[in-house]
């Protein structure tokens, strides 16, 4: 899944006569929030549609003698909900175009579907629109008509029978995302057109959830987010971070602390905790990730919780595993210990012998869980937390980990294309609770 650069984020809410939300509006943009089972525009059951009562909106707010000017630039599925972006003039409207039809603009989703995906994955289909029953299929490439869909998704959380995917299009054909993912075995929950289980009068779980465009005038970049107004407890978590999809997914959330799966690239009291601290009222980091690690990073809500939590972490009343992609096969298991001294001004980590000054211990177990000769995927457990310490103990095996040039194979990970560190903080065990990342490392 792509991750969007750095962009303002707006969240704002108003509603008109009509009772829809307007998430921004300026000179030259209309955000709204689009109702379910409401059309963009007029169509032959004569409903009310999002378009018609937006330019009375606009009508009535400016005092427009006439028809107030609107132009359509996108769509949603009727039964689907969420972020919508309408044109206030001819020239917006124009440039807005081009971003959609360049896929410049970016849509994001979330679903809710019956069983259990892969982590991440990419769908690539031959879909056919039937225009006599105004519903798509998956088709063999050489059929007449046929047009290639492509999306992806990433798995946020996963229930016993559901699980909840953020989605990204690639191509933007009609109802995509319902058919290829009823296709691939995972048919979103109360899809009336293409489930195979849905209850009658039940609504679908597909939400346009985010935004992202360049303004046509300004030229900046930003993003409008709309929260699914779904009551799913399995799910809680994962939907209140959704706005953070940009450095994070949700993990778990109470009273307590909030759980985050980190991206690489991100730093933790960086662009994370700037992230969390403007959807909750408190927020206090426990313990850090480097930047180019991804996986679990929990943070306390109360200077209570705070302490708690940091208490555990300095006496190692915890667990934590990683997984990581190492060069060559090391033996099936180990347990290393290494003396190590940090250089704060380069922030580089050298082996030393005990006893030095400032020496630190550093001590792990590994396992081996794949190899395909040349790497291998291994689950780690850390005894000492100290900086970069499994990047420094792996490597000083002969084995670093993949992607690594401070301490590993730069001419190595060249060849592989992996310009970051394949490691990732898999499951974090403190305080009664267990918590893992449904990412998986691939060889």
């Amino acid at each position: 899944m792509e991750e969007l650069p750095n962009e303002k984020k707006f969240r704002k809410d108003e509603h008109t006569e009509s009772g829809i939300r307007i998430l921004y509006e300026d000179n030259h943009l209309l955000v709204v929030e689009k109702p379910v089972n409401m059309p963009v525009q007029a169509d032959v059951s004569g409903d009310p549609d999002l378009l018609t009562l937006l330019k009375e909106y606009l009508r009535a707010r400016y005092g427009k003698p006439g028809e107030a000017y609107l132009g359509l630039v996108h769509r949603l599925d009727r039964p689907v909900g969420g972020a919508m972006v309408f044109a206030k003039t001819s020239k917006a409207a124009a440039r807005l175009g081009a971003q959609f039809a360049s896929r410049e603009a970016k849509k994001r989703y979330c679903a809710i579907v019956r069983g259990r995906p892969k982590s991440v994955e990419t769908l690539a289909d031959w879909l056919y629109k039937d225009e006599t029953t105004f519903s798509s299929r998956v088709v063999a490439p050489e059929t007449e008509g046929a047009k290639q869909a492509r999306m992806s998704y990433a798995l946020l959380g996963q229930a016993q029978e559901t699980a909840l995917l953020d989605i990204e299009l690639g191509t933007g054909r009609p109802h995509q995302i319902r058919v290829q993912l009823q296709n691939a075995g995972y048919p979103i929950v109360g899809d009336q057109r293409y489930g195979v289980e849905a209850q009658p009068g039940e609504q679908i779980r597909l939400w346009a959830y985010a935004l992202t465009l360049s303004h046509p005038t300004q030229k900046e970049s930003m993003t409008f987010f709309s929260a699914p107004p779904w009551n799913e407890e399995a799910f809680s978590a994962q939907i209140a971070l959704l706005p953070a999809f940009s450095v994070c997914r949700g993990v778990y959330l109470n009273g307590d602390c909030v759980v985050v799966d980190k991206h690489a690239g991100v730093e933790t009291e960086g662009e994370l905790l700037g992230e969390l601290e403007s959807l909750f009222e408190s927020v206090y980091p426990v313990h850090r990730l480097d930047a180019n690690t991804e996986g679990l990073v929990l943070f306390a809500r109360t200077e209570e919780a705070a302490a708690r939590y940091e208490e555990l972490f300095f006496a190692h009343n915890l667990r934590k595993i990683y997984h990581a992609v190492v060069r060559g096969v090391p033996d099936k298991t180990g347990r290393l210990v290494h003396w190590v001294v940090k250089n704060a001004e380069d922030s580089f980590v050298r082996l030393c012998r005990e006893g030095e000054p400032e020496a630190l211990r550093c001590e792990l177990s590994y396992r081996v869980l794949q190899s395909n000769g040349e790497t291998s995927l291994l689950e780690i457990e850390l005894f000492t937390g100290r900086t970069h310490q499994i990047r420094v103990q792996m490597a000083a095996i002969g084995h670093p980990v993949l992607g690594d040039d401070k301490y590993g194979d730069r001419e190595f990970n060249k060849l592989r294309r992996k310009k970051t560190q394949q490691l990732l903080a898999k499951r974090l065990e403190i305080d009664g609770h267990v918590f893992e990342s449904l990412r998986e490392l691939e060889l």
